[in-house]
């Protein structure tokens, strides 16, 4: 698989920028304000590292007319000058008197008026990228004006995935693919688990990999009981069951799929589990299409896993993917969001075993025109054995 060309042309983020416009003239809504990695990067191309750092808050404003405007540390600026962002304004960062925040009431008095609506993205999964000082003090220097819920043109816009946004995550994925591909190589009777991390880290990165943004899994005997927590020490044993899920990242864009394995032969409860949960990834991969909603997705899933039985118990049952790990929607039993072409989505059923055990099972999909499509390479119903 030939990579795509890395980053987007211009007239994708114009593309963007129309869209956006477009939702908040129908909301007045004079300007958005946004302070997160994601976001940003959204109508800019900004992809960096260096959000790893907390110390520095970073702004764009969106107004309801003409380009974006960045309002960021001076550290900044050179990179935000190779996007397609003409307009950066900066301030010398860290700056304990008030870091930017004079600089940014005043480009959004200009934006937006004196009294004007701006949005802020307010719902689950958002959060505001700045101090709550800083926040109180904006709100005090602009107090005719309104800050209000960006009417989800945030999420709105970024649930629906590009074509080029699609290639990146294919991607990301093949990656992946090749690199579990090769657990094998690392993986087997004996071998510490923590050992088993590194190395199928290193085996991401060998693959391609811009970074493992994301890594967790489980190995324990005839089952796990989590699947979040990071590696412990201890030996591989005949009769674990050794789980990886992991997240590359590919030019920003992340895959996000687990595979099983069991140490030695399984027992007959982990290979039935197994064979069950791609039943069941399956069974939701065939119902998805446009018009379907993720609370379709999830009574599909539960349907092979419990018979319908489980209600609430389990969680989601996966999520968007995307710029993050994970975004919205949440497959849950009570989410209505209806399936569109370029949704890019997890399907991520798990299933309860003896002795308060559990296995799970990942893949990433897009919803395409008629139905969807795989974007990892689907796990076979048996588990793969390792020595």
């Amino acid at each position: 698989m030939t990579p795509p060309e890395r980053g987007f042309p211009v007239s994708e983020y114009r593309a963007r920028l129309d869209r956006a416009q477009a939702m908040m003239k129908a909301a007045d809504l004079g300007a958005l304000f946004l302070t997160t990695e994601p976001e940003i990067r959204y109508f800019t191309g900004y992809l960096t590292r260096f959000w790893e750092s907390p110390t520095r808050p970073w702004y764009l404003v969106v107004p309801a007319s003409g380009d974006p405007v960045a309002v960021i540390p001076a550290i900044g600026a050179h990179l935000m000058s190779q996007t397609w962002i003409t307009d950066i304004r900066t301030w010398v960062s860290p700056n304990y008197a008030g870091d930017g925040v004079g600089l940014l009431a005043d480009t959004l008095t200009e934006l937006v008026g004196a009294d004007g609506n701006i949005g802020v993205p307010s719902g689950s999964e958002t959060h505001l990228r700045m101090p709550r000082a800083d926040w109180s003090r904006l709100t005090d220097l602009l107090a005719r004006n309104h800050f209000v819920d960006d009417k989800d043109i945030t999420r709105r816009l970024r649930i629906i995935k590009s074509q080029r946004e699609v290639d990146k995550i294919r991607t990301a994925c093949a990656v992946a693919d090749r690199a579990f591909a090769r657990v094998a190589e690392i993986a087997g009777t004996g071998e510490p688990f923590d050992r088993v991390f590194r190395r199928f880290q290193a085996l991401c990165l060998d693959e391609g990999a811009d970074w493992v943004g994301y890594l967790a899994g489980a190995a324990d005997q005839a089952g796990y009981r989590d699947v979040i927590s990071p590696a412990t020490s201890k030996p591989l044993q005949p009769g674990d069951v050794l789980m990886l899920d992991t997240g590359v990242v590919w030019d920003g864009y992340f895959c996000d799929f687990d595979r099983n394995f069991s140490i030695r032969p399984p027992t007959k409860a982990v290979k039935d589990a197994h064979a069950c949960l791609i039943n069941a990834t399956d069974a939701a991969f065939a119902v998805a299409r446009p018009g379907t909603t993720a609370a379709d997705l999830f009574h599909t899933m539960d349907a092979v896993l419990t018979g319908g039985k489980s209600g609430d118990e389990p969680g989601r049952l996966g999520h968007g993917l995307g710029m993050q790990l994970t975004e919205w929607p949440s497959i849950l039993p009570h989410d209505q969001t209806v399936l569109e072409r370029g949704m890019v989505l997890t399907l991520e059923p798990g299933i309860e075993l003896h002795g308060s055990k559990l296995m799970v099972h990942e893949e990433d999909i897009v919803i395409t025109d008629t139905g969807a499509e795989y974007l990892s390479t689907p796990a076979p119903h048996d588990i793969a054995v390792l020595d």
